[in-house]
């Protein structure tokens, strides 16, 4: 039976892929995270590779407080640059097919159509430019090594976007959200989803192993700004508070957002044969099983 080590396993991919792992039952998941494993630890990942000569790692495990990272670049490197050196390099000894997550961040371009996978990068600030060595490093030491790009992540699980809107619009009687920001949501589950279909498809020879490599993009279908996103949240769950429309300029961070990172993702689903659901739709799906959840 194919092992499959799944990295980062508490993170929200992590978590969804863990929910998803009785569906793919063909595959002995091993699930790893911190504190008991760390992805900077070069002899815990050695001791894992050879107990359990993994087939695929997905690894979810990233430093991803974006403002933070500003503040807290050596960590930030350690884990998604030396991190990914370590599983490149001792996935390369056993053969081991890396599947590595990154982000829309690494374009940050001025452009106003969908991001290809060879567009040219300009990553700004400490977690983008992160991601992309990551990246880049990844490729470089293997270069069978897919790496998935993807975009404002959510699910029901940790902290994001959508919990906090969901919190925050029964506190409240109104919010500021940006509307100058575009891209597309990415539900956590269908990422997760189609990480594992594209694995089952190259196993079953549907797919060449060799169409692994290289760069490629995944969120849901569609197009929104942040304001528009909180407003379908609201909209679904009935929320009265007020969302008021403002710039980036009038929230700043200490990390610059792309103003536009909306993702290309014809390659990834005409070379697997997938289909991604529309970003409104996996929302009200994540809504629903946040509410399965709480009950």
């Amino acid at each position: 039976m194919p092992s499959i080590l799944v990295t980062g396993a508490n993170g929200q991919v992590g978590k969804e892929l863990q929910g998803l792992a009785s569906l793919f039952s063909q595959y002995d998941f091993v699930f790893a995270d911190l504190p008991d494993f760390d992805i900077t630890d070069t002899e815990a990942i050695r001791s894992l590779y050879d107990k359990h000569k993994f087939a695929y790692c997905i690894n979810c495990a990233a430093y991803t407080a974006v403002d933070k990272a500003e503040s807290d670049a050596e960590l930030a490197y350690k884990v998604n640059v030396f991190g990914v050196e370590n599983l490149a390099t001792i996935g390369l000894d056993y053969n081991t097919q890396l599947i590595q997550l990154s982000t829309d961040y690494v374009y940050h371009n001025h452009q106003n159509t969908p991001f290809k996978e060879g567009d040219p990068t300009n990553p700004q600030g400490v977690y983008a430019s992160t991601k992309l060595q990551g990246d880049e490093i990844a490729a470089k030491i293997d270069s069978k090594s897919t790496i998935i790009r993807t975009s404002w992540v959510y699910s029901a699980f940790g902290h994001n976007f959508v919990k906090t809107m969901l919190r925050l619009g029964q506190e409240r009687d109104s919010l500021g959200v940006i509307f100058d920001q575009i891209g597309t949501p990415t539900y956590a589950y269908d990422l997760a989803k189609a990480i594992l279909t594209i694995i089952q498809k190259v196993d079953k020879n549907e797919i060449e192993a060799s169409k692994l490599s290289g760069v490629y993009h995944y969120s849901n279908e569609g197009v929104t700004s942040w304001y528009d996103f909180a407003k379908a949240i609201f909209r679904i769950e009935n929320i009265q508070c007020k969302v008021n429309a403002i710039e980036t300029k009038d929230y700043p961070t200490p990390a610059k957002r792309p103003h536009f990172s909306l993702l290309n993702k014809q390659k990834i689903k005409s070379t697997f044969d997938i289909e991604i659901p529309h970003w409104e739709e996996s929302l009200d799906q994540c809504i629903q099983q946040l509410k399965k959840i709480l009950s």
